[in-house]
């Protein structure tokens, strides 16, 4: 049997055959205890595995969420992206399934070797310039005569993007995208050779009532110095880094040297507004706090202790009586 998952339906309708008679399980045995032969297309190489893949989906999930917040922002506009499938493909076949005439745009990721591709939808990206330029977002699919002045803002607008690519890769990568290249043509753009491997990511998008797709092509030059940050064991570890004890007592130096700040509230008293429009230099304000009750210090903004006033050295001080204990807050901090 191949190693291919069956759906409910197959599996009842194979479950039926068997008690049928339609079918023998020592046949079914037999088959499977034969040796297969696999056809492999050496023009489709599979350098990706599937954990590698899933890895490269929640990637750019994330990025997904991210430019949407962007776009709606820029646009303001109803602004929908999801991941609709990745997949790896020859670079060949990339560019023959996508439209003649598009918007390309070409980036490097340096520290990384070689080019990414995003290639958008000219739907999605017309509705975007229209709203850029305060239209309502509608489509005029006229990509092979962009003007300068439409070049100029779509690149501008895909490229301050990139800042959200930059922060769905950190989990891998520190990259620093840069717009190189702006092309409507694919056929005058050619990034690796025809049968290298790319993955596509492919983002579904709808702008206001305007849908398209937009996709990313990464070759596998540029994916091969972080393969192994895309397995599942890198996700999945949690190494707990033991700290030195030089360090330890380093940061504990710190901390003891570390200045906060020291308040005593004396007390606090309400007056209407008519009363404090008429304050003046002499006039007393009476207080909540009785002068035999302790005052209560606080740290930062926290109350953490109840003191005295008094006088040390000629000036005014406070000591100590107790400590305030209690919520959240408690002596720990």
């Amino acid at each position: 049997m191949s190693g291919e998952v069956l759906s409910q339906s197959e599996i009842d309708a194979l479950l039926s055959a068997l008690s049928t008679g339609e079918m023998d399980a020592d046949e079914l045995k037999k088959e499977q205890s034969e040796k297969k032969v696999k056809v492999y297309d050496f023009k489709r190489a599979l350098r990706f595995s599937k954990d590698q893949i899933r890895s490269l989906t929640r990637i750019h999930e994330n990025f997904a969420r991210l430019l949407t917040t962007f776009f709606s922002a820029q646009l303001r506009t109803y602004v929908q992206i999801s991941v609709a499938s990745a997949d790896q493909i020859p670079y060949e076949e990339f560019i023959r399934s996508i439209p003649k005439m598009t918007i390309l745009n070409v980036f490097e990721v340096p520290p990384l070797d070689g080019r990414i591709l995003m290639e958008v939808n000219p739907n999605i990206a017309y509705a975007m310039m229209d709203r850029m330029m305060g239209g309502r977002g509608t489509s005029i699919n006229k990509v092979d005569n962009l003007t300068e002045i439409e070049t100029k803002i779509m690149s501008n607008t895909f490229e301050r993007s990139f800042e959200n690519l930059r922060e769905a890769w950190s989990t891998i990568a520190e990259i620093d995208p840069m717009l190189t290249d702006f092309e409507v043509n694919p056929q005058f753009l050619q990034m690796v050779s025809p049968n290298e491997t790319v993955v596509v990511i492919s983002l579904n998008t709808t702008i206001g009532e305007t849908s398209g797709m937009i996709n990313i092509c990464i070759p596998h030059v540029v994916l091969e110095p972080i393969i192994p940050k895309l397995s599942v064991h890198y996700w999945m570890q949690t190494e707990k880094k033991e700290r030195k004890p030089q360090e330890i007592e380093v940061l504990e130096q710190r901390i003891h040297k570390a200045d906060v700040p020291i308040s005593v509230g004396l007390g606090s008293s309400e007056i209407s507004i008519q009363d404090f429009l008429m304050l003046d230099v002499g006039d007393v304000i009476e207080l909540n706090q009785q002068i035999d009750q302790p005052l209560t210090i606080s740290v930062g903004d926290i109350p953490k202790f109840l003191g005295q006033p008094g006088k040390l050295n000629k000036k005014i001080a406070i000591q100590v009586l107790d400590t305030l204990k209690g919520g959240d807050d408690d002596g720990e901090r």
